[in-house]
């Protein structure tokens, strides 16, 4: 499927006032976790409400002041359409990037920054098929692991899985993507 057959792909993130505890979010640096407060807190003498969201694949808790939720790129957890052209976009072929080792990282981590799920996807599948046909740097490495772990901690949440199950889910997946990759080439 090619990317201009996905359709109009909207990004929005939802206003600040609709998170309550127990909802499942992305925070587009860190990967998908779950409210787990929502209070009033004071510091350096502003009172303001603060999300407290616990991300479980890397164990961390982040604060996020309600008002700057969308500014952080704070969004709900995709639903089931939305899986389904996440799950297109990785079978896609490879889209064009810099063939210079240090732009194409900037490429990716800017499009990993954006908080966007397809965006993030694209650069797990580009890194994976890279990985396959000619390896990937040190520094590459990393960003894939880290794309593919706060990729998978959303896909968790969206397709009812458990984090091993989610990441098996989507090595299996970028597995025979490469098998395609290679047996097209």
């Amino acid at each position: 499927m090619l990317e201009s057959e996905l359709g109009e792909i909207e990004f929005t993130p939802a206003p600040p006032a609709n998170y309550k505890v127990g909802d499942h979010v992305v925070y587009p640096h860190h990967g998908a976790g779950k409210v787990e407060k929502k209070e009033m807190k004071e510091l350096l003498g502003e009172k303001r409400e603060y999300l407290t969201i616990r991300i479980i694949h890397n164990d961390m808790t982040v604060m996020v002041p309600c008002e700057n939720a969308a500014l952080a790129g704070l969004r709900r957890v995709i639903d089931e359409e939305t899986v389904q052209k996440v799950l297109a976009v990785l079978q896609d072929d490879v889209s064009e990037m810099p063939k210079n080792w240090n732009r194409r990282f900037k490429h990716n981590r800017d499009k990993i920054k954006t908080g966007d799920i397809y965006e993030l996807a694209e650069v797990v599948r580009n890194l994976a098929v890279r990985e396959q046909d000619k390896g990937l740097s040190t520094g590459e490495k990393q960003m894939y692991t880290r794309a593919k772990k706060i990729l998978a901690s959303e896909m968790m949440y969206a397709l009812d899985k458990t984090e091993d199950e989610a990441e098996a889910y989507l090595d299996e997946l970028l597995s025979r993507s490469d098998k395609l990759a290679g047996a097209a080439s």
